[in-house]
């Protein structure tokens, strides 16, 4: 055995990892316990993740086989093996996403009234309705673009929706010429037919409008041929900090190329011709391997309004109202609250309002001097934005770490960070060649007796819309060692200074890998001396092949390892002698799983920290990261007991990772309940709005719970879920 634990068969490959994860988000579509509208979204869901895997993963990859790289990862798989490994992986999983969508979620939405019409199925009113929306508001915005020896292929932009339109004509020396006609991103995906109504729905794309009255482009001419199509780009952007005089604008100008990248996937229409194919593929540049053939619909994210369709809430989970928990919802005063203990809140079965009313507060109360914080993603409209901007507006210092690098929200960084710069936040862009990802919030306030630091680190996003979506961890804390060390983290960020004076937070890329792996060994030797050890660790993703040599060693000495990882892992676990003693579980369910919790038996005293990392190599030496202790013993046993463990025991939403790197779902036992964990969860929150409700009619002075935020505008179709794409 190779004590090192080198073996490439102990790793498993990150991209095929990858997609085992969007593997099991079909498996959510495929699951007839869902309600049915929830299949659908899990299909689009399933797709928007697909693209951005595309754009970035196997973008990167195909440059890596272009350039003829011999660099292999902890795997031992060349780009050329992983390349291929992807193709046919990706094609299995698209195809398994047709025969849910054909031959059970469309069947079911036609018995439920909502019908997918084709322009052959469309009736004579519905017809003379469809031409005259395409006479008044497509024709105009439509602009055909030749194709022949005189015009080379148009520059398609990324996830566009086109059609190339085969021609013949009589008065050409060709027998067929070529036409792309791009369907404008202003134009809706999807129509409602006119008599739609009361339990009965149709609805038609809009390409099969455009298709239906094409001819009116091409007046003379017999159109022979209409095939939709889509091409997928490489997205990333090529930004060298160092070489940057000017950030924010070199950020701008890579953008305005992220639609002009590099084809990395051409998607068309069943019915198209295998000569258009080659065609295609030939003027993109691509194989047959890139080429992707789907039935209808091409893009389920252009079936995304019917999800969120006003008309079926009955088809929908039912929705969700975050609580407030009895004892904040008993203080009126947040901050006096803070100075006696601190608050663990648990989104979104727990309101993130609770965070944005602490930084609404913070902006108008006249003790409060400076806010400091980091935004990441913040969304469309944020009142986290909002409330910094007032509170710089009336004459608090207010300093927000603005990363305008996070992956396809840097133009909505950038539009929030001038904004902020003109309300007069002072606007800091974090440190050159790192992505500041931790999540930090500062309050500094002159109380009564001194100035005090309030303090929330959390393991997501200053977003509504996610906290809505999204599992994850908010601690507020008024404890002078941890907020004393934020406040000098945000000195050493603002100011570029060395990293000094730091011992409880593990922040990256400075001593976070370090602290992890002496953890780790730590466990490791107090299972050799027989004491108690233990690790559970919940995270999105586990890459870093140190971390996961080092729980090799801890396994093969004995200690129990639980691992709850969304997505990617490149452990393999239950292997003989090397990693018998971990399990690992991932559970895709409702709410996208986010926060990271990591608890170290550490002898019978045991130590548990959150993070807004991963256990990945660019959070722990590519990111500013931050993990932070809990030291209160309750929050230490609500961690513990409530939430690791109830994940522990899901075996509804929970699938078990095999040696072989495939997952088996978990299925409750005959004689047991089920435990779903997101369920308890909401359980759990639902049982201490009862006790709120059965207090406040005994007439105990409870503050009135305010209205959550209202959510923000809903984002483009090709991000059903606004997914922070950790995964890449």
């Amino acid at each position: 055995m190779n004590n090192g634990f080198e073996n490439p068969a102990y790793f498993i490959n990150r991209e095929l990892s990858w997609l085992e994860f969007n593997s099991r988000v079909l498996e959510e579509a495929a699951d007839p316990t869902q309600p049915l509208l929830e299949r659908l979204r899990f299909l689009c869901i399933f797709s928007s993740n697909l693209d951005e895997f595309f754009e970035i993963r196997v973008a990167g990859i195909k440059q890596q086989v272009e350039n003829q790289s011999d660099q292999t990862g902890p795997d031992g798989l060349s780009p050329e093996e992983v390349f291929d490994a992807i193709q046919r992986r990706a094609h299995q999983l698209v195809a398994r996403q047709y025969e849910i969508w054909r031959g059970e979620v469309e069947p079911l939405l036609r018995k439920n009234g909502i019908e997918l019409c084709q322009r052959d199925d469309l009736t004579a009113e519905e017809r003379s309705w469809a031409e005259r929306y395409f006479t008044d508001e497509v024709l105009p915005v439509l602009t055909p673009l030749a194709v022949d020896p005189s015009h080379p292929f148009p520059q398609v932009t990324n996830k566009s929706f086109n059609l190339i339109v085969t021609l013949r004509r009589p008065v050409s020396a060709h027998l067929a010429d070529f036409e792309i006609v791009q369907v404008p991103h202003s134009l809706p995906r999807l129509l409602t037919l006119p008599g739609s109504g009361q339990g009965r729905y149709r609805f038609i794309q809009i390409k099969e409008v455009i298709a239906l009255f094409l001819g009116s482009l091409f007046p003379g001419d017999e159109i022979s041929d209409i095939n939709a199509f889509r091409v997928t780009r490489n997205s990333d952007l090529y930004i060298d900090d160092e070489e940057a005089e000017n950030l924010l604008e070199t950020v701008e100008e890579e953008l305005r190329k992220r639609n002009r990248g590099n084809a990395v996937r051409l998607e068309i229409e069943e019915s198209c011709a295998p000569q258009m194919e080659e065609f295609l593929l030939k003027a993109l540049r691509l194989t047959k391997e890139d080429s992707y053939r789907h039935f209808e619909p091409l893009s389920f994210l252009h079936l995304l309004p019917i999800c969120a369709h006003e008309a079926f809430p009955h088809l929908r989970d039912r929705p969700w109202t975050p609580v407030i928990p009895k004892d904040l919802a008993s203080h009126s005063d947040l901050f006096e609250l803070l100075r006696r203990r601190d608050v663990l809140l648990h989104h979104p079965f727990e309101s993130f309002g609770i965070v944005v009313d602490l930084v609404r507060r913070a902006a108008v109360d006249p003790a409060v001097l400076a806010i400091r914080i980091t935004l990441y993603r913040t969304g469309g409209d944020s009142p986290i934005v909002r409330a910094l901007m007032h509170a710089a507006e009336n004459g608090k210092q207010v300093i927000a770490l603005v990363e305008i690098k996070a992956r396809f929200d840097e133009a909505n960084n950038i539009i929030w960070a001038r904004q902020l710069e003109e309300a007069g936040v002072h606007v800091v862009y974090g440190l050159l060649g790192l992505k500041t990802h931790c999540k930090m919030l500062e309050i500094i306030r002159r109380d009564s007796d001194r100035i005090r630091l309030y303090v929330q680190l959390g393991t997501g996003n200053y977003h509504v819309g996610t906290a809505r979506l999204y599992t994850d961890l908010s601690l507020l804390t008024t404890r002078d060692d941890l907020t004393k060390e934020v406040g000098t983290l945000f000195n050493i960020l603002t100011g570029l200074s060395r990293f000094h004076g730091i011992r409880k937070l593990l922040v990256a890329p400075f001593r976070m890998a370090e602290e992890f792996q002496e953890r780790i060994a730590a466990e490791t030797e107090f299972a050799r001396q027989g004491k108690p050890a233990r690790i559970i660790a919940k995270m999105n993703a586990l890459v870093d092949p140190e971390i996961i040599k080092a729980l090799y060693r801890a396994s093969a000495a004995g200690v129990r390892i639980d691992l709850i990882v969304r997505g990617i892992c490149c452990l393999r676990p239950g292997l003989p002698g090397v990693s018998e003693h971990i399990r690992v579980v991932s559970i895709v369910g409702r709410f996208l799983e986010h926060s990271r919790i990591f608890y170290f038996e550490n002898g019978g005293d045991p130590k548990i920290y959150l993070s807004s990392a991963d256990w990945m190599p660019r959070n722990l030496y590519r990111r500013i990261e931050v993990a932070f202790p809990v030291e209160d013993p309750e929050i230490k046993k609500r961690l513990k007991d409530e939430i690791l463990e109830t994940y522990l025991a899901d075996c509804v939403k929970a699938r078990v990772l095999q040696p072989d790197g495939t997952y088996l779902r978990l299925k409750p036992a005959p004689d047991r309940k089920p435990v779903q964990a997101q369920y308890q969860f909401r359980q759990l929150a639902r049982a201490q709005l009862a006790l709120d409700r059965l207090q406040s009619r005994e007439n105990i002075a409870i503050v009135p719970q305010r209205r959550p935020d209202p959510p923000p505008p809903p984002k483009e179709a090709s991000s059903p879920l606004p997914e922070e794409p950790d995964l890449f």
